[in-house]
C-alpha cells in the first residue's frame, strides 16, 4: 500500500505522537507550526520515548532527524507539500475556531482532517468552516506527556479510535496499525466521543477550582458526590440523545457509567482509577491551563458542552453548569486563584 502523506496542525503532545509515530512507519509528514518552534524543530529533529511499548523491543527514545518530516512556519508553506491525503487536527478546543478562520480561504485544498481534539462539538465546528466531507471524528485514549516542542513521552498505551463514517476511515486505520497506535473503528461516532468526553471530566474544573489532586478531590466523600453527581448529568444528556456508551482502547468506560449507580464505597476505586488512568502521573489538564495563566479553559467544551446538550434536550445540569461558570470566572480572572484554593466547602456552598 502506498504511504500516506499527512499534514499536522502543530507538533503539541498528541501531534508529535501521532504525527512521529507515523513517520516512523514510513508516512510522509508535514508539520504546521509557529516559526519559531518550526525552526527549533528543523535544527533538532523529533523525539519520542515510546519506551513503555513493549512491542518496539527498545528503551531507547526515537529521535527522528528533520529530514524524516517536513515542518512548515505557515499552512501556506504546509500546502506546498501536498497534496495531502489527510490532516491530523489535535487542537484545544478554544482554539478550534480561531484556527479555521485561518484556513478557510485554503479550504479546496485540505484534506479531510481526523479530529483528535477532545469534546463533542470540533467536529461540526470543522464540518461548518470547510465541509462535511472535512472531518473523521477520532480520539486518543493513551496519555502522552508533553516534556517541550517536538518531544513527547508516551505514558500509558491505551489506543486511538478512528469513526467509520468516512471514505478515508479503513486506511487511516491501517496506517495507524501499522505505527502501533492501537486503533478500534467505532460505527458510532457520537458514541465514541462523548464516551471519551465522560473520561475528561473526572476531577478535572474541580482539581482546578480548589488547586487540589484528582486522588485529594476523590478522598473528600462531599467533593466525590459532586463528581457522581457531575457524571450522571452527562450520561442523562447522553441517553436524551440516544447515544450509547461504549469501551475505548483498554479503557472500559461502560464500567465507570455502571460505577456512577453503585454505594461510594464500591464505585470510589474504580473512579479513581479512571481518574488517574488516562492522564499519567499529571495534574487535570484544567488546573494546567488554569495555572499557566493563558486565560483559556477547555471546561466551557466538555462540562459546558454537557450543559448546552442539556439545555437542548431538557436534562437538568446544575452541576456542570455551576463549574463551568466558576471555572471560567477564575481563568477570566473575575475572581483571584484564591478564591476557592483548598477550600471545598466554599465550592461545596455553591451547588
Amino acid at each position: 500500500m502506498a504511504n500516506l502523506r499527512i499534514l499536522s496542525f502543530g507538533a503539541g503532545a498528541i501531534g508529535t505522537y501521532i504525527g512521529g509515530s507515523l513517520a516512523l512507519a514510513g508516512e510522509q509528514i508535514v508539520f504546521v507550526e509557529r516559526p519559531s518552534v518550526a525552526n527549533e524543530l528543523r535544527q533538532r529533529g523529533l523525539r519520542l520515548n515510546l519506551a513503555i511499548d513493549k512491542r518496539r523491543k527498545t528503551n531507547q527514545i526515537f529521535a527522528l532527524s528533520p529530514t524524516a518530516f517536513v515542518v512548515a512556519p505557515s499552512l501556506e508553506d504546509a500546502l506546498r507539500y501536498g497534496p495531502f491525503d489527510a490532516a491530523l487536527f489535535a487542537l484545544k478546543s478554544f482554539d478550534t475556531a480561531s484556527a479555521l478562520e485561518g484556513m478557510k480561504s485554503f479550504a479546496e485544498k485540505l484534506p479531510p482532517m481526523l479530529c483528535l481534539s477532545n469534546g463533542v462539538e470540533n467536529e461540526s465546528t470543522i464540518a461548518n468552516a470547510l465541509g462535511p466531507d472535512k472531518v473523521i471524528p477520532g480520539i486518543v485514549a493513551s496519555a502522552v506527556e508533553r516534556r517541550g516542542p517536538g518531544d513527547i513521552v508516551l505514558e500509558r498505551l491505551r489506543g486511538i479510535g478512528i469513526a467509520t463514517s468516512h471514505p478515508l476511515s479503513a486506511k487511516l486505520l491501517d496506517a495507524a496499525d501499522s505505527a502501533n497506535l492501537n486503533p478500534r473503528a467505532f460505527s458510532n461516532a457520537a458514541a465514541m466521543k462523548w464516551s471519551k468526553m465522560l473520561t475528561n471530566l473526572i476531577a478535572n474544573p474541580t482539581s482546578a477550582i480548589l488547586n487540589m489532586s484528582a486522588a485529594e478531590i476523590l478522598a473528600n466523600p462531599r467533593l466525590y458526590e459532586i463528581e457522581i453527581r457531575m457524571l450522571r448529568e452527562c450520561l442523562a444528556v447522553m441517553e436524551a440523545q440516544r447515544i450509547p456508551v461504549v469501551d475505548l482502547p483498554h479503557t472500559p468506560v461502560r464500567a465507570l457509567a455502571f460505577a456512577t449507580r453503585l454505594p461510594m464505597r464500591i464505585s470510589k476505586p474504580l473512579l479513581a482509577r479512571a481518574a488517574g488512568a488516562g492522564r499519567g502521573g499529571k495534574m487535570p489538564s484544567f488546573h494546567i491551563d488554569l495555572y499557566s495563566g493563558r486565560g483559556e479553559s477547555e471546561v466551557e467544551y466538555l462540562q459546558g458542552a454537557v450543559a448546552r446538550a442539556g439545555d437542548r434536550f431538557g436534562v437538568p445540569t446544575p452541576v456542570n453548569k455551576i463549574l463551568t461558570e466558576t471555572l471560567m470566572k477564575l481563568t477570566n480572572k473575575k475572581i483571584p486563584l484564591e478564591e476557592f484554593a483548598h477550600q471545598p466547602d466554599k465550592l461545596l456552598a455553591l451547588m
